[in-house]
């Protein structure tokens, strides 16, 4: 079939044919007669709106624009990191975060499981990674991305614990805190009291305080890199290609001092994923839409506000939204811990052993505030942004879409026997990733896991679509117009 390119419209009269100029003035007037009412009727009721709340009047006019348009009504400007040629210390950390020689097998490095093409995140669908000395061994978490970690606090326990200068016991903070009632978390409000539950850190259970220490975990962990110690990271800098290099940045003594030399090492690759911009662009189309440069669809413009609906979705609630009072672009996250009582992944190798069981803050790898079990089961809330990029979600890496992980918040309570397994006997096995002495540590307050069995979900399948949607609209590398 030919399409016919260079139709005018409206199309000509035939020859001899002039318009009736009477029926051109009828039809005007019959459309006059037709559109006055119901401008007049919207005038009406836009008034009689603005006397009746006139405090909600210019958010009325907001939305209304909104919605025709797609546009921001309250545009904002966002403060975003300076940018600037990478220092040479971060030039080195580029070298070493992208180096698999580092590694006992010598095919890993840290990018292999923080791919700088899937925003420092996995590059595939696993669960969880293989690594160790021939590549063969199952991690234990699906590595979480290292984007927007700049503003990442140190791990703490209490409203006073980010204070560098206050040396804080964490387990003497937790017991303090042990029984207070933790506060609810609600879209559009402050964030949670942090004196309720554990905040900051880096890795899903927040035991490293900064890149630098974070970078170390993997070089030394079995079924990673799997360095059997500290001595023999030091021995691959040592004699490697980067000798002269360290010599020029910290003098030819460094190599005295096997631990000063290691920890130079991984400062420079913290340094490096601070001063890349690629780690925190804010380059999403929800960063354009906050300062007025791009438009969001009607499907993104409802997902936006389920999103941030407190009786509904209540994302927001965790994964913060909104532009913070000096102007930095939200990250979705409050940067604290929450137990979601997600479903046991039955394909984790770890997970073979019934009597194992991944509970976060409590262990098993990190120890410190092992004995203060009312945080067992809790998880670090990650960034949103980029997150329709992964393919794996949650500490265990059970589901592998956007559309599993909302149905689980949809469903885990309403609908249980949809999310969890059966036993022998046919009863639901709600909450099996946990050991029942620690399930009440599992979030069934927030919206919308206060919903009971049986009564009706928060949100319906085309409400998912639409905050889907509007997540989409988080990853970097939109072209603003």
């Amino acid at each position: 079939m030919t399409l016919r390119t260079n139709v005018a419209f409206p199309p000509p009269l035939p020859a001899g044919k002039q318009p009736d100029p009477r029926t051109a003035r009828r039809t005007f007037i019959r459309v006059l007669v037709w559109a006055i009412p119901g401008v007049v009727i919207a005038l009406a009721v836009m008034a009689g709106y603005a006397l009746a709340y006139p405090e909600r009047m210019p958010e009325a006019v907001g939305e209304l624009v909104e919605d025709l348009t797609g546009a921001n009504p309250h545009p904002v400007h966002l403060v975003r990191p300076d940018t600037a040629p990478l220092s040479s210390v971060a030039l080195l950390g580029r070298e070493l975060f992208n180096d698999p020689s580092l590694s006992a097998s010598g095919k890993q490095s840290c990018a292999s499981c923080h791919s700088a093409q899937h925003a420092y995140g996995p590059p595939d669908d696993l669960s969880v990674q293989l690594g160790g000395p021939h590549m063969t061994d199952a991690g234990y978490r699906p590595p979480p991305s290292l984007t927007y970690l700049y503003r990442q606090a140190p791990f703490s326990i209490g409203p006073d614990a980010g204070d560098a200068d206050v040396v804080v016991n964490l387990d003497q903070a937790a017991a303090a805190a042990q029984g207070v009632q933790r506060a609810v978390k609600t879209a559009g409000a402050a964030p949670a009291a942090p004196a309720m539950v554990p905040q900051g850190g880096l890795f899903w259970d927040g035991r490293a305080d900064s890149l630098q220490r974070q970078a170390i975990g993997p070089l030394l962990n079995p079924v990673e890199m799997a360095n059997r110690d500290v001595n023999e990271v030091v021995q691959k800098l040592s004699t490697g290609k980067y000798r002269d290099t360290f010599s020029k940045l910290f003098g030819p003594a460094i190599f005295d001092h096997p631990d000063l030399l290691a920890s130079e090492a991984m400062f420079a690759i913290g340094r490096y994923q601070v001063e890349d911009p690629s780690f925190h662009e804010f380059s999403s189309k929800y960063d354009y839409w906050l300062e007025g440069r791009a438009h969001l669809t009607q499907a993104e413009l409802r997902g936006l506000r389920l999103f941030n609906d407190k009786d509904k979705a209540n994302c927001a609630g965790c994964h913060v939204s909104q532009v913070s009072r000096d102007g930095l672009p939200p990250l979705f996250t409050d940067q604290q811990y929450e137990a979601l009582g997600a479903p046991r992944n039955k394909a984790l190798p770890v997970n073979k052993d019934p009597k194992f069981y991944d509970m976060g803050v409590c262990g098993p790898f990190r120890h410190d505030i092992a004995t203060q079990t009312q945080y067992c089961g809790m998880f670090l809330t990650p960034t949103l942004r980029n997150a329709a990029e992964r393919h794996v979600f949650f500490h265990n890496g059970v589901y592998h879409d956007l559309k599993q992980v909302m149905n689980f918040y949809n469903l885990r309570n309403t609908s249980p026997e949809k999310i969890y397994p059966r036993d022998a006997s046919g009863k639901v096995m709600k909450y099996d990733d946990i050991p029942a002495k620690y399930v009440a540590n599992i979030d069934v307050a927030d919206a919308p896991f206060d919903r009971k069995a049986g009564d009706q979900p928060a949100m319906t399948d085309a409400e998912m679509d639409d905050i889907i949607a509007f997540m989409k609209t988080l990853d970097d590398g939109y072209k603003a117009q």
